[in-house]
């Protein structure tokens, strides 16, 4: 099984595509969708649709596993988040994806084994979980690993 793991966002959305056989984990790609901070909102959602279409297309995950907006200290922030997670989940459900979400506690809880792990932990465990050779970079792809292996871990309990 094939899973795509997306950490949302607006300027960056990581993104993370993982096989899962059996118990063995397989990192087959991940990085970032980038957006220009000079383009207006619409242009930038529209800009993560169609490079989240081309990644479905390419690597024809069978899920996906998204980050949950679980607390932001600043409410433009999470206006503008929330918009490009509406974005997010319409592509996958265009996709025809059935779609899984989990808060970052999850995520690092399924990783680190500890919900509040600092970033480089769960970077590091990342790493070893999938036998990559470099610590996934940068954070936001890191995030989406942490949340496709989340998703593969609780299909195993399922």
């Amino acid at each position: 099984m094939i899973i795509l793991g997306i950490d949302p966002g607006t300027a960056i959305v990581g993104y993370a595509l993982i096989k899962k056989e059996g118990r063995q984990l397989e990192a087959l790609a991940y990085g970032c969708i980038r957006t220009k901070a000079n383009l207006k909102d619409e242009e930038r959602l529209l800009g993560i649709e169609k490079e989240l279409k081309k990644i479905i297309e390419r690597f024809k995950p069978q899920e996906s596993a998204v980050e949950k907006l679980f607390f932001f200290k600043n409410l433009k922030t999470v206006m503008v988040v929330s918009q490009a997670r509406g974005v997010i989940l319409a592509t996958l459900a265009k996709a025809g994806l059935p779609i899984f979400e989990y808060t970052p506690l999850q995520a690092k809880s399924a990783v680190a084994g500890y919900g509040k792990a600092p970033k480089i932990q769960v970077q590091k465990m990342v790493k070893s979980l999938l036998n990559l050779v470099d610590l996934p970079r940068p954070d936001d792809a890191a995030d989406a690993l942490a949340i496709a292996i989340c998703h593969a871990n609780q299909r195993r309990l399922a």
